[in-house]
């Protein structure tokens, strides 16, 4: 019973991301990028495309094709 406990504290360890690191708030912000149809533009996008949200704090712009 206590390997249970010891498994879980690794587990929780694992998943808290370190502090200034948000990887897990990123990867979200990719995948709800896709679901909406984008794509991660790296600097800006491109004439034929519109912005709908951002991949990263930093620079990263969710870009899809203008309807």
């Amino acid at each position: 019973m206590k390997l249970h406990y010891l498994l879980f504290a690794f587990l929780i360890l694992f998943l808290v991301p370190a502090p200034g690191d948000a990887f897990i708030h990123k990867t979200l912000r990719k995948i709800y990028c896709k679901i909406r149809g984008g794509r991660c533009a790296l600097f800006n996008c491109i004439k034929t495309e519109e912005q709908i949200g951002r991949c990263s704090k930093r620079g990263r712009k969710c870009c899809r094709n203008k309807k």
